[in-house]
Parts: C-alpha cells; sequence; structure tokens
C-alpha cells in the first residue's frame, strides 16, 4: 500500500489506506490473517465446523503465499531493480567521475 505515502494531507492518506481494504473485500478476496479471527468466531457462534476451517485454511494460505511471493516479489522486481544501479554506470550516464 504506497498509497498513504504518496499524499500530503490526511484525507488522502485515509483514502490511500481504506480504498485498497475496501477494494480487497469487496471483490470477495480471503486474507488468511482476517480469516484467523473471523472463522474461530464464526466456530464458537455454532455457525462453522473446525473441518470447515480447514477447508478454508489451506487454498487461503496457498493463494496469499503464492500472491505475497510472486505477484508483489514481481511488483517490486519491475519497480526497483533498475533503480539500483552500481555507482560507476551512474557516473557514467551523469558524465561525472567515479570515486575510486
Amino acid at each position: 500500500m504506497q498509497g498513504p505515502y504518496a499524499s500530503k494531507d490526511v484525507i488522502g492518506k485515509v483514502v490511500g489506506m481504506w480504498f485498497p481494504v475496501m477494494a480487497f473485500v469487496a471483490i470477495g478476496f480471503q486474507h488468511i490473517v482476517a480469516n484467523m479471527f473471523v472463522i474461530p468466531a464464526a466456530i464458537f457462534a455454532g455457525a462453522l465446523s473446525w473441518a470447515q476451517f480447514g477447508d478454508n485454511f489451506v487454498p487461503v494460505f496457498l493463494g496469499n503465499a503464492v500472491g505475497g511471493a510472486v505477484f508483489v516479489g514481481l511488483a517490486y522486481h519491475l519497480a526497483f531493480f533498475n533503480a539500483a544501479a552500481r555507482p560507476a554506470e551512474l557516473s557514467r550516464a551523469s558524465g561525472a567521475q567515479a570515486p575510486e
């Protein structure tokens, strides 16, 4: 969530934090950490069983792990990999002398 960092005022920061979370929930995605509260609460209320929790836990965990490792990692790699160029390359590009 980079939205809050891009804004200068409080309203922009709130919208930058709120909108991605609201979109995630509205689309119906599952989040393993949120489910660790919601599903046991439903079990203790009698709405679900522990077997149903297990049936939900495995695919949600695998999906969150793959999504976090692959998609977020790939996005950061594409965004920042070339930004970490070696200082010698940067100095050659700018025409300055590289310190030795």
